[in-house]
């Protein structure tokens, strides 16, 4: 897996699809491989168990998506925007995120492990049951968000915006309180005994 969070650059395409409408259409089961997709129409797509390896996406409209058990593995996604999409399901181990747009951006479970959103303007977004480790969420801005029941272990957080995010049940043993902004984030008691001890205070019954 190319790990581009350490400067690895993406793979190289083989074929191109540009200036495509496909708004509204439904995929079921393709298969697409190092493929560059640009300027292309994918609004309210619906996209069952597809599978997208090593593509990059420019430019590509995802607007009211769907997408259920797809994959988007070691794929790259630039200047994109992703209002009101939703991943239910879906793998998008390794992908890295570029100048995309976001806004009522949904995803319910799926692995998104080693996935780059450095930067990344997630405001009012919803993360559910969501496999988030080494995940770089490094300046994401989260206000107002939901990461609930995520897994975060070792997802890089350094100055991600946590403020007023509904953390409950995900796993916060990489949050360092120093260095990303928390206020009035909502944990569960089990949470506040993490980020406890991570501040230095021994917690004792």
């Amino acid at each position: 897996m190319a790990d581009r969070k350490h400067g690895v650059p993406a793979p190289p395409t083989e074929s191109a699809i540009r200036s495509a409408d496909w708004d509204g259409r439904e995929l079921i089961r393709e298969t697409y491989h190092r493929v560059l997709f640009v300027d292309v129409d994918m609004t309210e797509l619906v996209d069952r168990g597809s599978a997208f390896e090593e593509c990059t996406f420019s430019n590509v409209r995802f607007n009211v998506s769907e997408h259920e058990d797809a994959s988007f593995l070691n794929c790259t996604f630039s200047r994109s925007s992703f209002f009101d999409a939703t991943f239910r399901g879906c793998k998008l181990t390794g992908s890295m995120f570029d100048g995309c747009t976001f806004g009522l951006f949904k995803v319910e479970g799926g692995d998104w492990s080693f996935a780059g959103l450095p930067g990344a303007d997630l405001r009012g977004s919803s993360f559910h049951g969501v496999r988030l480790r080494e995940a770089d969420l490094t300046g994401a801005r989260l206000e107002g968000s939901e990461v609930r029941r995520c897994d975060l272990s070792g997802a890089w957080l350094h100055s991600a915006d946590l403020t007023g995010c509904d953390l409950r049940g995900s796993d916060l043993g990489s949050l360092d309180p120093h260095v990303t902004a928390v206020d009035r984030a909502i944990i569960d008691p089990f949470q506040a005994t993490v980020v406890a001890s991570a501040l230095g205070f021994t917690v004792t019954g």
